[in-house]
């Protein structure tokens, strides 16, 4: 591969901030693995977020790029997967998988898109020191012949239209938009454009908590929400505390914490049950809330069972099934709730749209 621009590449990052910004340029912001594609005639390579080549476990859509991409480039975007009309993150997940078999079948029944939203390199022209309005155009003729299942992200420079689209194409399964400034070049991983989320709060029991990977404090606490029939379910974490207060927590949470023979009195008794015979036997065990998984191998995502007698309000942007798709935000303890009101009537459900509504996708 001879590139003007070679990978590893870091892809440029977006800061958080509260109102869509008149920047003259907004698209969808899309909820897959960012993933930056390397195309030297047939050699494509797909670089990751963690500038890790995925290449292996999407080969449909390297045959799809390397039909419907010009013949030399470098083009920034998204992998997503499209289930039901909606994007299907956890679905998505499930592609990285170590079994070539695996890969292949997974290929087969849930194949992947790829949405493009800039371009790095044409040809032998390095384009990074571009405009980003230079960017757009060149990305646009570029891919003017592209079908499904690559595309070029809608955009649009009407304020007005992309309050539309914040509201509207959460319904689809995206959460938020991205304002870009027309003028700026591309700058790998510094936060140089602007992400607008949806941002909603939900009181939740506190069923456990991990352990800092510092030791001694509190690294996280366990979310719940009950469902219609009474059964509590992990629906996310919420981790971002001060060193001082992780401490304190240790101490505040002390009188709910479990011991070892009321596991079976706790929600999630059978992970609890397992996680303590794992440490008696140093044997696998079944998957806990938050256990190791391909994300996080080597992490000990193992947790601390309380007595899920405590309320707390959180922030949230969107669910993805029944979790919330990101951590979670502490906003306040809500000693004025009974636990059991805890449930998922209580979240905002957005309204019915499909990704096909945004995307020219075949059928």
């Amino acid at each position: 591969m001879d590139l003007p621009v070679m990978p590893p590449v870091a892809p440029m990052l977006a800061k958080a901030v509260k109102e869509i910004p008149d920047t003259g340029h907004v698209e969808p912001k899309w909820d897959g693995f960012r993933t930056i594609v390397f195309k030297d005639g047939d050699e494509v390579e797909l670089g990751s977020r963690n500038e890790k080549p995925m290449t292996r476990y999407f080969p449909e859509l390297v045959e799809a790029l390397r039909r419907e991409l010009p013949e030399r480039c470098v083009v920034d975007g998204e992998i997503v997967l499209v289930q039901g009309g909606r994007l299907d993150f956890d679905a998505l997940q499930q592609r990285i998988h170590p079994a070539a078999s695996r890969v292949k079948l997974l290929a087969e029944e849930t194949p992947a898109s790829f949405v493009a939203f800039d371009l790095l390199a044409l040809g032998d022209d390095d384009l990074t020191d571009a405009p980003f309005a230079e960017r757009r155009r060149a990305l646009e003729e570029a891919l003017a012949e592209a079908s499904d299942p690559v595309f070029v992200t809608p955009a649009t420079a009407d304020l007005e239209t992309a309050r539309d689209w914040f509201e509207r194409f959460e319904g689809a399964g995206l959460d938020g938009v991205v304002a870009k400034p027309l003028d700026g070049v591309y700058l790998p991983d510094k936060r140089s454009m602007f992400k607008i989320k949806h941002e909603r709060t939900a009181d939740c029991v506190v069923a456990g908590y991990r352990w800092h990977k510092s030791g001694g404090v509190v690294g996280s606490l366990l979310l719940g929400l009950y469902d219609d029939d009474g059964r509590l379910h992990h629906v996310g974490v919420v981790a971002a505390f001060s060193m001082a207060r992780r401490a304190e927590l240790v101490a505040e949470l002390a009188p709910l914490v479990l011991p070892d023979d009321e596991l079976a009195t706790h929600p999630w008794g059978e992970w609890a049950e397992a996680q303590a015979a794992e440490r008696a036997s140093s044997a696998g065990a079944t998957r806990m809330p938050g256990a190791v998984s391909r994300w996080s191998a080597g992490k000990d995502l193992s947790f601390v069972p309380l007595r899920p007698d405590r309320v707390v309000e959180v922030a949230y942007d969107h669910m993805e099934g029944d979790r919330f798709r990101h951590t979670a935000q502490f906003r306040r303890w809500r000693p004025d709730r009974e636990p059991s009101s805890c449930t998922y009537a209580q979240l905002e459900a957005p309204g019915a749209l499909e990704v096909g509504d945004i995307l020219p996708l075949r059928g």
